[in-house]
């Protein structure tokens, strides 16, 4: 295995695509794990870490859908959301570029 920080910066960053292209954060993160889990040293945890992530936010998306009619608490959970899945991906780019351990708070443990 070798290690390719970069690879893995870019992997944390595929998860914004989905500003230009309206979906694909969790499919090209998903076709980078699967292609290079076994070659880039890092990539298998962090991968898994990223996935967990975009699963999470759909859960939470679902679950802000009906939260709408309670006093709008969905809109607010939407904008942050919103916020989170872009904020975290850039973050956490920042901190493998910086040898730090990247972390996603209130992430469901999907992948192990």
């Amino acid at each position: 295995m070798k290690e390719d920080k970069q690879l893995l910066v870019l992997t944390h960053l595929s998860q914004l695509i989905i500003l230009i292209t309206g979906f694909g954060s969790l499919i090209v993160p998903l076709i980078i794990w699967l292609t290079q889990k076994d070659k880039v040293y890092q990539l298998d945890q962090q991968a898994k870490e990223i996935i967990n992530f975009q699963i999470s936010l759909i859960i939470y998306v679902l679950l802000c859908i009906p939260l709408i009619l309670l006093f709008g608490l969905g809109l607010l959970g939407f904008i942050v959301l919103g916020i989170s899945s872009i904020i975290f991906p850039i973050i956490n780019a920042m901190k493998v570029n910086n040898d730090e351990t990247p972390n996603y708070p209130f992430v469901f443990t999907i992948l192990k």
